[in-house]
């Protein structure tokens, strides 16, 4: 198979940590050519999708891990994958990439995850589609709305909708004295919609990302359990990952989302369970792999590119 990734530059790795690095490994085993291009490398010209994309070799050294050949111009329909692991922020340029790679899968390009459902699947409003599985939450940009919903359940997650990494969470009780500033510089004032959920006290035993590959759940997830004085778990906020085997709930959670995320083109989803509660459903980029692989000898990454390669037709 010819594969072309749509990624971060590659000099922006931590490869000890990186599932996309996991991914070109795997796939590079099993003899794939592979290339990649960045965001900005999507151009629609003469009524086609085309890539500046570069072909990668990888090389075993911890630094200089990967040789790229001279750019080149190729309709994404020349490949028999493209995967979309461009990191947030969803900003503009993101929405404008989905737009140019669902009218390259108008033309015959296989496009993972599928564009249409990166851009309609907000990764926190998501979880409106599967209230069965959520703790009370509120999205609003109304300070009113906001301050009855810390009124009513004393102690609250306030977050933005295109955060990533744990960025901007804030947790606020009934009593805080900064409670309206923070509600002031969430919502800029009322300008922008933000989401409220009640406080979930099994965050302390971590904030667990559990993957679905092709419809099916990885049996692991990775439970992010927040440093000492932290209510968030995100490694980038400093959590700490401990893979554990799902649970009854995490696999009730996980095989009730999983069909209805594959039938939308969500080859990969990371869905965030917290305690018995569904937080988010991560469709851009979803990570972890390599933590879970490390710590169960699950192979993650082959699960992924199996469904790859069985959803391309190879």
């Amino acid at each position: 198979m010819k594969i072309a990734f749509v990624v971060d530059p590659l000099h922006s790795f931590k490869i000890y940590k990186d599932s996309t690095y996991a991914m070109l490994v795997e796939a590079n085993a099993r003899g794939h050519e592979l290339y990649v291009l960045r965001q900005e490398d999507l151009v629609w010209k003469r009524n086609k999708v085309v890539g500046i994309a570069r072909q990668v070799t990888l090389r075993n050294h911890p630094k200089d891990w990967y040789y790229l050949d001279p750019a080149l111009e190729m309709a994404l329909t020349q490949f028999d994958a493209v995967v979309m692991r461009k990191d947030p922020p969803f900003d503009m340029e993101y929405v404008t990439s989905t737009w140019l790679l669902e009218i390259a899968v108008g033309q015959g390009a296989r496009v993972f995850n599928d564009p249409r459902a990166i851009r309609d699947f907000s990764e926190k409003l998501a979880i409106a589609k599967f209230s069965q599985f959520t703790a009370p939450t509120l999205v609003t940009r109304l300070a009113i709305q906001i301050d009855a919903f810390i009124d009513e359940h004393h102690d609250v997650i306030l977050k933005p909708l295109d955060g990533m990494g744990g960025m901007s969470i804030f947790r606020v009780r009934e009593d805080d004295p900064n409670r309206n500033v923070i509600i002031e510089t969430l919502t800029n004032l009322g300008t922008r919609s933000i989401m409220a959920q009640r406080y979930i006290p099994e965050i302390s035993e971590g904030d667990k990302r559990i993957l679905l590959i092709g419809g099916k759940p990885v049996p692991y997830c990775l439970a992010r359990i927040p440093k000492a004085g932290e209510s968030r778990g995100n490694l980038a906020a400093g959590g700490t990952g401990v893979c554990r085997a799902l649970s009854d709930r995490d696999r009730e959670i996980a095989e009730t989302l999983a069909p209805e995320l594959m039938s939308r083109g969500l080859l990969l989803v990371g869905l965030d369970v917290i305690g018995n509660y569904l937080t988010e459903v991560n469709v851009t980029s979803p990570t972890c792999f390599r933590e879970i692989t490390d710590q169960s000898g699950f192979n993650v990454a082959a699960m992924f590119m199996d469904a790859l390669e069985a959803a391309s037709g190879a």
